[in-house]
């Protein structure tokens, strides 16, 4: 019984964990994914002025 009892305990103990890594695994997902698209945002919006300065920077040279 008391064998029983201590196998069950420690089962529930690893599916917890197991279930918070998969947690953590989709919660950096998620940000990584928000990163993603605010950086292409941002290119789109500052790409034309960046690829400008650069094309003058190179006609000075």
């Amino acid at each position: 019984m008391l064998k029983a009892l201590k196998s069950r305990v420690f089962g529930l103990i690893i599916a917890r964990t197991a279930r918070e890594e998969g947690q953590a695994l989709v919660e950096y997902s998620l940000i990584l994914a928000l990163v993603s698209i605010v950086s292409i945002a941002a290119l789109e919006l500052l790409g034309g002025n960046i690829a400008g300065s650069l094309e003058e920077l190179a006609g000075k040279v």
